[in-house]
């Protein structure tokens, strides 16, 4: 009898943690929890859309100077109606190890010693369209899933009462849009949830999150019947994974009324809080985005996108005035997000990755009226990262004298995403996904560790 019931009480203890993990998104089956030493367990991705420029923030190029407003020569600059155009921004050494920034992310350089700059970067097309689905997807067409939902797939999420993985954008303008968060091929309960960030009143953040007619109490009834309905009409139907995913967007919705609602309160935070990050909209998505990390949301892209311009940094014409301006704002806002999880003690769990799809051509777009822009540039480019076990006061890899192209070090945006997997724990190569007849994964057949980042 006490064999029975002991085992009985196991059973039941072992039905909770399945529920819990299968409601988390966990997937034992993969094995890969613990695969490697995790030393991230959230991401959150501050997305600089349109590409910013890498030679006046974290790449300092002294020689241009020396060739300035001579036109470039050769294959790479194929197309250049400028000629090279140096930084009008200062660089200075910070930190312990020195390392140069620009004048214009003054916040971000003083938080020198907890962050680690690849200046080594590089993509296959200089395109926004490609550019933009290729750092978000590892390939440059449509419709395979995005890094956040293989990083979700992979490990599940910390809170069954939050979605895992969520998008916060300030405006529904977003170049590509959902092809750029899309769970792609996998499962849809990966796909990421999107919150339009322009107004901060909860029922504007998460409209009709709550019923204007019945009590949770009479929600959870319906809810209940829902369930058992749906489970009679899923079976049999077990392939259908949109009817598996909008089952358990219902139970999430239902559990979020109140979790999703305190997360997104900014209201609840202090006004010098407030004040470190900032009174626009990335500041407070950046905000949200701590939020939701304390409360287990295992990745979250913030994009810097307005009503006005959906490709911000995309400066094709007077680019001096518009990236100062435009770097004020952000690196006030990511500093202060990095300097919240180091004070709060999450920094060390937390990555936070800071950049866009490619850089900026170190030669002038020429421009009639006298204020040059700067063109896209695929072939050298910089991605700021701190926190989740990268190693601090770092600067990694070299592109040559004129910021041209790498030399040293490179990453590719398939390495990237396989470093990105590691500090998570997770192998990237066995993080797989059998689909049409085939393992698919994030690095396709590429990818190496950048192991030279790593803390």
């Amino acid at each position: 009898m006490l064999r029975r019931l002991a085992g009985g009480a196991g059973m039941l203890g072992l039905a909770g943690l399945v529920h819990r993990d299968l409601a988390r998104g966990a997937n034992p089956a993969l094995n890969l929890q613990g695969n490697l030493p995790a030393r991230a367990k959230r991401v959150i991705f501050l997305f600089l859309n349109g590409g910013p420029s890498h030679v006046d923030t974290f790449d300092p190029k002294p020689a241009l100077e020396a060739h300035a407003g001579k036109k470039p020569e050769g294959k790479l600059y194929r197309g250049a109606k400028g000629g090279f155009m140096p930084s009008p921004f200062k660089f200075t050494r910070h930190g312990e190890s020195g390392m140069e920034f620009s004048e214009s992310v003054p916040n971000l350089a003083n938080l020198a010693n907890d962050i680690c700059v690849i200046r080594s970067m590089h993509t296959d097309i200089p395109n926004h369209e490609p550019a933009l689905i290729q750092m978000h997807t590892g390939v440059v067409q449509p419709t395979r899933p995005s890094l956040g939902s293989w990083a979700l797939y992979g490990l599940g999420s910390e809170n069954e009462n939050l979605p895992g993985y969520v998008v916060l954008r300030p405006s529904p303008k977003t170049v590509v849009g959902p092809a750029l968060w899309s769970s792609g091929f996998l499962p849809a309960k990966y796909q990421a949830t999107s919150v339009i960030t322009r107004e901060l009143a909860i029922d504007k953040l998460l409209p009709h999150i709550r019923s204007p007619k019945f009590s949770r109490q009479e929600q959870r009834r319906q809810l209940d019947l829902l369930a058992e309905l749906n489970r009679e009409h899923l079976g049999g139907r077990e392939w259908d994974s949109g009817l598996e995913a909008e089952i358990r967007a219902m139970e999430t919705a239902y559990r979020m009324q109140m979790e999703a609602t305190d997360a997104l309160d900014l209201s609840k935070e202090s006004e010098a809080t407030r004040e470190d990050y900032g009174n626009s909209k990335f500041a407070h998505s950046c905000l949200l985005a701590r939020r939701l990390a304390e409360r287990g949301v295992r990745f979250t892209t913030v994009y810097y996108t307005s009503d006005q311009s959906n490709q911000p940094w995309d400066t094709h014409k007077n680019h001096d005035a518009a990236h100062s301006k435009l770097c004020a704002d952000a690196d006030q806002a990511a500093a202060a997000l990095i300097a919240d999880l180091k004070q709060r003690g999450m920094l060390d769990e937390t990555l936070v990755i800071f950049g866009g799809e490619f850089g900026r051509t170190p030669y002038a777009q020429a421009d009639k009226e006298g204020k040059p822009g700067r063109d896209h540039h695929s072939t050298a480019f910089s991605m700021l990262l701190a926190g989740g076990g990268v190693k601090g006061g770092l600067a990694y890899g070299r592109s040559d004298e004129l910021g041209m192209k790498v030399v040293e070090n490179p990453v590719h945006v398939h390495d990237f995403h396989a470093t990105i997997l590691h500090l998570l724990g997770i192998d990237h190569k066995q993080l797989t996904y059998h689909y049409a007849g085939r393992d698919f994964r994030l690095t396709d057949v590429h990818g190496k560790v950048a192991s030279g980042i790593i803390g």
